[in-house]
């Protein structure tokens, strides 16, 4: 729960504020650009949320919130808040909200399609967001990316008996049903795709949904200081030559959206998107 008494300089006065726990995320940026912003390496309040539906945002920002930095100065309704997750991107894909502090605030994603939905990574375990899935269809598969990003991937599993998928590179002390073997792309489903990404870690990989949604994990998001596609340089933890093999084997790819872990989603017509992936091999050979 957010403390009062810990907040820094820089948060709007009134109702809404963060405090000094926040870890920089961005969840919350995102969610509720109007009232959230980066300050001194944390989120803090910019300007207090104007009329119902900002208020709304920046209580989904509360509720999917890691670490429970965000708080309020006076009780507030937050029930529709916690039935807003998951909501809406595009065409049957959702985003899960409710970020868990064990995988620093990744985001997690839903697919909901007639022969099953896919939960992509693992949110935090709440019983709203829970509901909302069940209302959703439930999970059929569970797809993790990486080691990172497993979360509460057991209680997902448990409650909703769904098989778990992820590369054997990162699966060990992980318990998974199916596991993924090598460098080659592996059709799970019809217009399902995992294509191994070895580099952030020995066993990453990314899902592509209907060549239309890449799935990304922590090996491509979109940079805005950068104005392009990029690779966590700082944050890599098995090897950043085969990061970059890993994204060159991508660029056979096409797709429109990119769903990240960690960054902003972002969509661009195919031929734009496949630009800024061969702009960003390059940046990457320029860094290493």
């Amino acid at each position: 729960m957010a403390d009062r008494s810990r907040v820094p300089g820089g948060n709007d006065q009134g109702l809404f504020f963060v405090d000094d726990t926040c870890i920089d995320c961005d969840l919350c940026r995102e969610i509720a650009p109007t009232v959230f912003v980066a300050a001194a390496g944390q989120s803090v309040v910019g300007c207090q949320p104007s009329g119902s539906g900002e208020q709304l945002r920046a209580s989904m920002a509360l509720v999917a919130c890691p670490t429970g930095s965000i708080g309020t100065r006076a009780p507030i309704d937050l029930a529709a808040a916690k039935t807003a997750f998951p909501y809406p991107i595009e065409d049957g894909v959702y985003a899960c909200g409710y970020a868990s502090r064990d995988s620093y605030g990744a985001k997690s994603y839903l697919i909901v399609r007639p022969e099953g939905n896919v939960l992509v990574d693992s949110p935090r375990f709440s019983r709203p967001l829970v509901r909302r899935i069940e209302s959703l269809g439930g999970v059929r598969t569970m797809f993790m990316t990486h080691r990172d990003d497993v979360a509460d991937h057991e209680h997902f599993a448990s409650h909703f008996a769904c098989e778990r998928v992820m590369h054997s590179g990162d699966a060990p002390g992980i318990r998974v049903e199916h596991l993924i073997e090598g460098d080659d792309p592996v059709e799970i489903d019809p217009g399902l795709t995992i294509i191994p990404t070895p580099g952030h870690t020995r066993g990453h990989a990314v899902l592509l949904h209907q060549n239309r949604f890449l799935f990304s994990g922590d090996h491509l998001a979109w940079s805005e200081p950068r104005g392009h596609l990029i690779a966590f340089r700082t944050h890599n933890w098995y090897s950043w030559p085969e990061t970059i093999r890993s994204m060159e084997r991508l660029t056979q790819y096409r797709f429109e959206w990119v769903l990240p872990g960690h960054g902003r989603p972002v969509h661009f017509p195919p031929d734009r998107m496949s630009t800024e992936l061969a702009r960003c091999v390059e940046w990457m050979k320029q860094v290493a």
